[in-house]
């Protein structure tokens, strides 16, 4: 069953990555819907595995809602920037959340957001190339730059805490998520067009590994109750 899981999840990457590829080089709203749809489909699927293998579902259940606000979020900012900030500010605080049901919230989550977060409103403030047009949207970027900051520093805090391999791929699927929003603010803010192809080429990446989280989730916590049920027989 793991194997059917794995192989599934190959394809919905492959497509995801065509469909990424088209929207990045022809543009247009339905490849970049179809590749956020795809994310949340395997994110469903992951889910799947997950309750079939009757593992503890907060966490999941949490990440499957952050991906589906991702996915609203991602359409949602071409057709109004504002709302489609708003949405993706709310799946971040998901995401946390999410987070949250691997670790324990602590001090240390604090520092880490804290510590991004100032590196990140300093560069919207002080970067003088970028031209938000008003002080409205640069307070919009900076107050969205800090909600990031802080769930990519409860990634990186549960990562320092414990070196497992869920807290891995979170880790690196919220990072690659930090500097695809960062790669965005530079191309729409900052008038440099490269930075567009970065954007989509370590976003789509980055919720797809968000979303397999859920199967190492899953395959982790397997192997752990199969531990304890072998000690359990012994003894």
């Amino acid at each position: 069953m793991r194997k059917s899981f794995i192989l599934t999840n190959i394809i919905v990457l492959i497509f995801i990555l065509v469909f990424d590829v088209c929207y990045m080089f022809g543009g247009g709203l339905p490849a970049k819907s179809i590749a956020s749809i795809m994310f949340v489909g395997a994110g469903v699927i992951n889910l799947v595995y997950c309750f079939k293998n009757k593992n503890n579902l907060k966490f999941p259940i949490w990440m499957i809602v952050a991906l589906v606000c991702a996915m609203l979020g991602d359409i949602l900012l071409v057709l109004n920037f504002y709302l489609g900030t708003a949405v993706f500010a709310l799946g971040h605080i998901f995401y946390l959340v999410s987070y949250c049901m691997l670790e324990t919230i602590n001090i240390r989550d604090l520092i880490c957001g804290i510590c991004i977060s100032l590196i990140s409103v300093t560069i919207i403030l002080f970067t003088p190339f970028l031209d938000f047009g008003g002080s409205l949207m640069q307070s919009v970027c900076c107050t969205y730059a800090i909600i990031i900051s802080f769930m990519v520093g409860k990634a990186i805090s549960n990562l320092l805490k414990e070196k497992n391999q869920v807290n891995i791929i979170v880790a690196i699927g919220s990072i690659l998520f930090f500097i695809s929003d960062f790669m965005l603010m530079l191309d729409l803010f900052g008038g440099i067009s490269v930075a567009s192809y970065l954007c989509l080429s370590t976003y789509y990446p980055a919720q797809f590994l968000l979303a397999m989280s859920l199967f190492i989730y899953a395959c982790v916590n397997s192997s752990k109750q199969e531990k304890n049920n072998s000690m359990s027989k012994a003894s």
